[in-house]
Parts: structure tokens; sequence; C-alpha cells
């Protein structure tokens, strides 16, 4: 019996390479598809030699084409951080457009279901709380965040569409912030860039008071959440994320806590259109998925910690956007 293919896209990202570990555990043939423009092929080299994956280098914003029967399609490829989508807005916007659309229609032709990887972004800086489903969003279209917020709000938008119009097997995750290994340092995320100033030994930075929150859910959970969510039968957003809520600066404390670090923190400014708040309500991925998050924040964090400790050092101060391999033969 042949093995069932997926592609898995931004598939050199922090989420999408640890799908790409989840679906070759699970059996299935996995391709996967990243332009490398924030992915890091050190993310998937430890799959590069084996027989049930392969790797595409390319961009989805441009027309995809995938030879063969192709089963499911996990579409993850977007600049997910506030200095990627800052620094790269048009990319921004066009991967969640046109990449969205180019990966629908390569779904309608294969006759494949596809899930895509929305966000708690959707939602804006809210006014309800927390978050369910049926909340349309405080999203300012023209703001500085408007690129990502917007880019994703379409995609879900477009997702929709070709699920009503077309009759296609869709499904949409709605992703609260996330942690794990391989995350990158320096990429603009809370999480990693207080892990990250701690190892340098630079003080801790908090824009705003501190009073604003997030909710954490440790990468291991999340994938969990979108596996069940693929083989479901649910065609509607899922929010899947941790709704144990803190905040940044309880946070600040925990990181410096854990890190044992001596550097004190300084406070900024706070980023135009920030949320204040940010909490998933849970409800309808434990009714429909039978899901909730199992991993404690504290492990979570020792595991991402020692992930970050162990480094080489030179990769505590990498920029933003890693050089890839040059080693690996792409197509």
């Amino acid at each position: 019996m042949k093995k069932e293919r997926v592609l898995i896209t931004g598939a050199a990202g922090f989420l999408g390479s640890h799908l790409c570990d989840r679906f070759v555990t699970e059996g299935f043939q996995v391709i996967g598809m990243d332009n490398l423009i924030t992915g890091d092929l050190r993310n998937i080299e430890h799959l590069m030699h084996l027989e049930n994956f392969e790797f595409y280098h390319h961009d989805v914003t441009k027309f995809v084409h995938v030879p063969g029967k192709l089963h499911y399609i996990l579409h993850f490829a977007s600049p997910a951080s506030p200095i990627d989508y800052l620094k790269i807005p048009i990319q921004t916007l066009k991967v969640g457009s046109l990449g969205t659309h180019h990966l629908l229609g390569l779904a309608k032709n294969k006759n494949a279901r596809i899930l895509v990887a929305s966000t708690s972004e959707v939602y804006g800086d809210p006014t309800v709380h927390p978050q369910n489903e049926d909340y349309w969003g405080n999203v300012n279209p023209i703001g500085p965040r408007g690129v990502y917020d917007e880019a994703k709000r379409f995609q879900e938008a477009i997702t929709m569409a070709y699920h009503t119009f077309h009759g296609l097997e869709t499904r949409i995750v709605r992703i609260f912030n996330t942690y794990g290994p391989r995350m990158r340092l320096n990429d603009g995320r809370v999480l990693p860039a207080f892990i990250g100033q701690a190892l340098r030994g630079e003080d801790l930075t908090i824009f705003g008071d501190g009073s604003q929150t997030r909710s954490f859910c440790y990468v291991d959970d999340l994938v969990e959440g979108i596996y069940r969510l693929l083989f479901s039968d649910y065609a509607y957003p899922v929010n899947v994320g941790n709704p144990d809520e803190i905040t940044i600066a309880e946070f600040a404390e925990e990181i410096i806590k854990l890190t044992g670090t001596t550097q004190k923190v300084i406070y900024k400014e706070l980023p135009v259109d920030d949320p204040k708040q940010r909490q998933p309500d849970i409800t309808r991925a434990r009714e429909i998925l039978k899901w909730e998050p199992k991993v404690k924040r504290a492990e979570g964090l020792r595991i991402t910690y020692e992930y970050f400790k162990n480094l080489p050092q030179e990769r505590l101060y990498e920029d933003a956007n890693h050089k890839s391999f040059e080693k690996y033969t792409v197509k």
C-alpha cells in the first residue's frame, strides 16, 4: 500500500518543521516546501536523508506544481513575527493572498484536503475576552500590523469561499502564541526575545507597562491540535492555543528565575496596535477535537531554554534572516 502524500508549506520554519516531524513519524510521504526567506534548513536537516521526506525550494506566491497524487496540504508559509512582516510587508500580503490562492487551486486539482494556518491576530486588539471563534475582531487594516492581520483574514475568507463554492475539503486553525525549540531568538516575539537577552547578558525589554497578556502553548500540544483538526470533519475556524494567561511582566519574572539572569528589566514604548490581551477560548477544540494542551508552561519553558542554551554561541547573535545550508541540493 502506497503512503499518503502531504505537502507542508513553510516547512523550514518553526511550526512547519515540527509538522514535518509529526507527519514523517506517522508514516506519510512528506513534501516540504519553503522559499527560505524566513525559514532555515537547519530545522529540517535531520529529515533530509529519509526516503519519505523531500524538499522543494519554492515560493508559493508563484504557481505551485507537485507531480503525482497529493492527499493533504498544510499551508504554513508566512512570516509570523513582527520583525519579519514589518521588514517584508508586501511578501507577507502576497503569501496570504496569492500563495493561499495557488494552494487552494492545487488542492482542488488534486482533490486534496487543505488546512490553512490562521492566527489569533485576526482578532486584532480584542474587545472580547477570551477570544472565541465567533468574534469578528478589532483590526486596523492600514496600521503596521495590518499587513499580517489582513493577509490572514483574507486567507480565511478565500479558504471558506473555496469550501462553499467548490466543495473543497478545508480546515482553518487559528493559532495562538506558541513556543518551543527551533524558534528564532531574534524574531521579535516575546519569549525568544527574553531568553535571547538573558543568554547574551542583556537587559530584558518590556514594551508598554507589562500589563498586556499572552497565553503560551507548547509546540507539541499545538501540533497535536492541528493533526486532530486536519482529520476532523469540521470546516470552520478552530482556536488552538493554551488558555493559561499571564502578563508580560509576570512572564519576564519567570524567565529571570528560569535563566538565573541578573540583568534588570527595562521598559520601552508599546508598538502601534499591539494587542493588550490574548487568551483563546478553546471550547470548540475541546468539544470537536477532544483536545486541550497538556504541557505546563514551566515544563515547556525548561525544554525550550535547554534548546537555546545549547546552541552554538554565534547563533545567539544571528540576524533575523538566517543563511541556509548550501550543502543541500534543493529542487
